[in-house]
């Protein structure tokens, strides 16, 4: 009987952990000419999610790719994830998926038919999102990675951008943090069967429903949280938006088992470069060690990052709420100012929705 291959020890990170990090990515980019064309609506310019290209007065194309090593050892699950992952780069853009391509690299000594269920994870995913595989491209490695490439088309005057959130404006995430410390734990064979369930089942879910209830109501900004953190992506918006950025631990949704697993020490490289990255604008408080830790971890298919406004936000939480996502769901802070001179993050034990 073949030997169970576990894919996660192939990929010294995995998942979104093994993101390049951002500040090395910020001074790549700066050395790039400038792009300029009226109807690229959005460019690298802002760290956003995706490219949109306008076509119409009434249509504009949404363009992303992503792909990662294996973040969990099933062949299909990690197909599962990667997709999700692409996937939700167009969900944050307020579009909807149309066109796949996968990106595949395999190494020539593994059996052929793990790809064949990374494919079959991948697929499923798209099909369930409404888009179409249309084929893709694979090369040989020596490391399995997987991804997409993802089309999606977008009204010109409905896109949501990482920039943009005004003083007063409730943050809401869709999903719970702790994916990238749970996924360390699973890898040193200390997580419980339900981090890892739980773990899994956050990854695989698309964000469609997030986005598909928001539509509903005003958003001044979103971004999904990936591989930066929340910390990073809230430092990303921050600077984008020129806003202060207050962050209530205590409301945060974590995984089972992450605070644990955290305060162990089992934390992913990729949270001590997204805390370098934003040290310059974080004033912790009196907040314990570990919450920068947690707020720092680089998510998987993470939850989608919503500034709206005071007066909309409850109604909010609760259509998201009635659409499935329920306890999952967190009032991560508010904004505090916007247009500041100095943009920053603060940690602080709670925020209250007024």
């Amino acid at each position: 009987m073949q030997e169970k291959v576990r894919l996660t020890q192939f990929a010294k990170h995995g998942g979104c952990a093994a993101k390049i990090g951002p500040d090395t990515l910020s001074r790549l980019l700066e050395r790039l000419p400038g792009f300029e064309d009226e109807d690229l609506l959005v460019g690298f310019e802002t760290s956003d999610d995706a490219a949109v290209y306008r076509i119409t007065e009434e249509k504009a194309v949404i363009q992303t790719l992503d792909f990662f090593t294996p973040v969990v050892d099933d062949a299909y699950t990690f197909g599962q994830v990667a997709a999700a992952n692409a996937l939700s780069d167009v969900y944050a853009m307020g579009g909807e998926p149309k066109i796949a391509l996968n990106i595949v690299c395999f190494p020539e000594n593994l059996d052929a038919d793990i790809l064949g269920e990374i494919l079959r994870g991948g697929a499923d995913k798209v099909k369930e999102a409404g888009a179409v595989l249309v084929g893709g491209h694979s090369i040989q490695d020596d490391v399995p990675k997987y991804g997409l490439s993802v089309t999606g088309l977008v009204h010109p005057d409905r896109i949501y951008r990482n920039f943009g959130c005004r003083e007063g404006d409730v943050l809401l995430l869709t999903k719970q943090l702790g994916s990238g410390i749970v996924n360390t734990a699973v890898k040193a064979e200390m997580a419980s069967l339900e981090s890892e369930a739980e773990a899994i089942r956050v990854m695989t879910t698309l964000n469609r429903k997030a986005k598909e209830t928001a539509q509903k109501f005003t958003v001044h900004a979103c971004t999904d949280v990936t591989g930066f953190g929340l910390l990073g992506h809230c430092g990303e918006m921050a600077r984008a938006s020129r806003a202060v950025v207050k962050i209530g631990v205590d409301g945060i949704a974590l995984m089972q088992g992450a605070r644990e697993y955290a305060e162990m020490g089992l934390i992913p490289g990729g949270a001590y470069r997204n805390q370098r990255h934003v040290k310059d604008i974080l004033d912790a408080g009196d907040v314990e060690e570990v919450w920068v830790d947690l707020l720092s971890d680089p998510q998987t298919s993470g939850g989608l990052l919503f500034a709206v406004p005071e007066d909309e936000a409850k109604a909010m939480l609760q259509a998201l709420r009635r659409a499935g996502l329920g306890t999952e769901i967190s009032v991560v802070g508010r904004v505090a100012e916007s247009g500041a001179e100095n943009p920053g993050i603060r940690l602080r034990r709670k925020v209250e929705m007024r």
